[in-house]
């Protein structure tokens, strides 16, 4: 068994997130989606909206962020254990992407933040 460091352990932590962001919600990862996807109308308090629902099981670990999650996390950390060497490029790719996305979420809502208090400073 492989000894893991703290720091490969962010990391494999960090990859676990960005994977698991790619199948569940990234646009690039529809395509993949989709077949498992099926649209339905809800009523709502705001009217008739359509809604994509999953079809099966499969759907849901599609579409479930936590469901998603657990079997990324499976797979970076047994691929991780069984192979490191070449698992590790692909951790580190994914872990600095992670990394890298967080921080624009942060800086992405701090920027909306600024914009928004200087909108309001003009209003007074």
């Amino acid at each position: 068994m492989q000894d893991l460091t703290w720091i490969t352990y962010v990391m494999l932590i960090l990859a676990s997130y960005r994977l698991t962001h790619l199948i569940v919600f990234d646009k690039i990862t529809e395509f993949i989606r989709k077949p498992f996807m099926k649209t339905v109308k809800v009523e709502t308090s705001n009217g008739i909206e359509t809604k994509e629902i999953p079809k099966s099981m499969f759907g849901y670990l599609l579409k479930c962020y936590w469901c998603a999650g657990i079997w990324s996390a499976i797979l970076l950390g047994g691929s991780y254990l069984l192979f490191p060497r070449v698992t590790f490029v692909f951790i580190l790719i994914f872990s600095i992407a992670g990394g890298q996305s967080i921080l624009e979420t942060f800086v992405g809502v701090n920027i909306k933040k600024v914009d928004h208090y200087a909108e309001m400073e003009k209003k007074d």
